[in-house]
């Protein structure tokens, strides 16, 4: 059976669950059920057409059998196809933990009914973006996601996060309005916005408007993925959303940005005239964000100067535009948006267990709670890039293909690279030895969650600071679905390790086909698309 004309349904499906949510808005259970059952269908039909592109090849969808350039149509090839699946699985394991939070704290943290039906506008927002053939499609992606990531950031309206999604709003406003621009300026030079089609007609263009097309483009998706100098409005802005949201966006939001300057780097400009630019760009953004990382006290400030840090090595392997390298640039995305994210719901269990992010304020929490040290510690070593995690398989992948570019821009790259990786380690390495393994009487101002370690009283007779020590207790507890959650998506990110092989091959595939570009041509243009690409590859205007 071919699923592929089923493609649609990947953005539809989400849409649908936010209607349905939206009405049950009196009914929370039930928003609930619906929310975690359709993404859960959604995921099921994405792995389905990553087993299908995997063996079949690359597949347009022509939404109301228009014809293109001049249609909407849907592309799902063997890197869009891996980066919903991961996306939606990430998503849903957020989503799972953001229920579990609500049941246990009774929705303090934001409305239920607002929450449910804007998490599935933004789950679809994502898909969206990942299948869209065109850019003008690819714009209103990024729209849908933003929209509900400014509801979902100002969650509970308190002061600081109304200011963070002031500052996030005017930032992603700028973005787009960049974006919408280079848009119409490509429509203007070419008379289209269809990429396949643009990857035939931009090479006809003279170099200067080429060049000054692809720099719009790349500004505008830099704001988006928090690319150096373009990443000043992240750190201040994830951290003060709920937990599950700051995940969701830690993991996701980025990548797309990422994902929108790997398409169109590899698909509408595969000159490598800005590789060197990128390369610099690459660096100072690794190099800032981990010495950022350092600077901080807050576990939740850390891990956003973290991200940024390792955008970095996602652009250098963009930049060495080579099938090694932008092979680990894929596997790498997957490993970030994994590990990352678990990163994040982790530290929603810190904060709930100890009362803080703050890891001047923290201590004691590996004998107080020794699952909740196991699951930050996993991720927190794959972050790091120790062996054997996929960290390290993917770093080592970055570095191998600048070694092998051999330039002395690539060996400054690989020597960065290294020391950056280190740099993690001893930034999550501090985390450890503060929140976790000292006691917690060394702590500042230690939340008094971290001393009620002894076992609620359980006879009748109990004294008033017994019963009070319960209390802090129970209400420190961790919730199962929340835990359960964050276990699945360590679970996760520990599999990319143990399922390296197939995974580095299927990353390896989806970099030779965007390299290679015909089987995207193709599946769009047909043949007459295949041939104008041959044609004017190698014409000069």
């Amino acid at each position: 059976m071919n699923l592929t004309s089923l493609t649609p349904l990947a953005v539809i499906l989400p849409i649908l669950g936010a209607a349905l949510t939206f009405m049950l808005i009196r009914h929370p259970k039930a928003q609930q059920a619906v929310s975690i059952s359709l993404l859960s269908l959604t995921l099921l039909l994405e792995v389905s057409l990553l087993a299908q592109v995997w063996n079949g090849g690359t597949v347009a969808v022509r939404l109301g059998d228009w014809l293109p350039p001049f249609g909407v149509v849907l592309v799902v090839d063997q890197f869009s196809s891996l980066m919903l699946v991961v996306s939606s699985a990430v998503g849903l394991a957020v989503l799972i933990y953001a229920t579990g939070q609500g049941a246990a704290d009774g929705d303090a943290e934001g409305p239920v009914s607002i929450f449910h039906p804007t998490y599935l506008i933004l789950m679809a927002g994502v898909s969206n973006a990942f299948l869209s053939g065109d850019l003008f499609n690819l714009y209103v992606g990024f729209e849908i996601l933003l929209t509900a990531s400014y509801v979902l950031m100002t969650l509970g309206g308190t002061g600081p996060r109304v200011r963070a999604g002031v500052t996030y709003v005017v930032v992603s406003v700028v973005s787009s309005l960049l974006f919408l621009i280079a848009i119409a300026m490509i429509y203007g030079a070419t008379g289209t916005i269809n990429m396949a089609d643009l990857a035939v007609k931009l090479a006809h263009l003279d170099p200067g408007t080429q060049t000054l097309l692809h720099l719009m483009l790349l500004v505008a998706f830099g704001i988006k993925a928090a690319v150096f100098p373009l990443s000043f409005w992240l750190p201040d802005s994830y951290p003060t959303a709920p937990a599950p949201v700051t995940a969701v966006f830690a993991g996701l939001l980025t990548k797309v940005g990422i994902y929108a300057m790997v398409r169109t780097e590899t698909l509408l400009f595969p000159d490598e005239g800005l590789n060197d630019l990128l390369m610099v760009v690459a660096l100072l953004t690794m190099v800032v964000g981990i010495l950022g990382a350092l600077a901080q006290t807050d576990i939740k400030r850390l891990l956003s100067f973290t991200l940024v840090s390792h955008i970095g090595y996602l652009v250098f392997g963009l930049a060495l535009s080579s099938k090694i390298g932008l092979g680990a640039t894929v596997y790498y995305v997957i490993h970030h948006i994994t590990v990352q994210t678990s990163l994040f719901l982790v530290t929603g269990l810190i904060e709930r267990r100890g009362g803080s992010t703050s890891i001047d304020r923290l201590g004691g929490l590996a004998k107080l709670s020794p699952l909740l040290a196991f699951l930050f510690f996993i991720p927190a070593m794959n972050l790091a890039g120790i062996p054997p995690f996929s960290g390290f398989l993917g770093k080592v992948g970055l570095l191998q293909a600048g070694v092998n570019l051999g330039t002395p821009l690539a060996w400054v790259l690989v020597a960065g690279g290294v020391a950056v990786s280190l740099l993690t380690l001893l930034a999550v390495a501090r985390v450890w030895n503060r929140a976790f393994w000292r006691s917690p009487e060394d702590a500042e101002s230690p939340d008094p969650a971290l001393l009620a370690d002894e076992p609620a009283p359980t006879s009748v007779g109990v004294s008033r600071g017994a019963s009070a020590a319960a209390s802090v207790r129970v209400k420190t507890a961790l919730p199962r679905m929340m835990v359960g959650a964050t276990m699945g998506l360590v679970g996760l990110g520990v599999s990319l390790t143990i399922f390296a092989g197939p995974l580095v091959q299927l990353a390896d595939g989806a970099a030779q086909e965007m390299l290679d570009r015909t089987p995207y041509v193709h599946a769009v243009l047909g043949d007459a698309g295949v041939a104008a690409l041959n044609n004017g590859a190698g014409a000069k205007p």
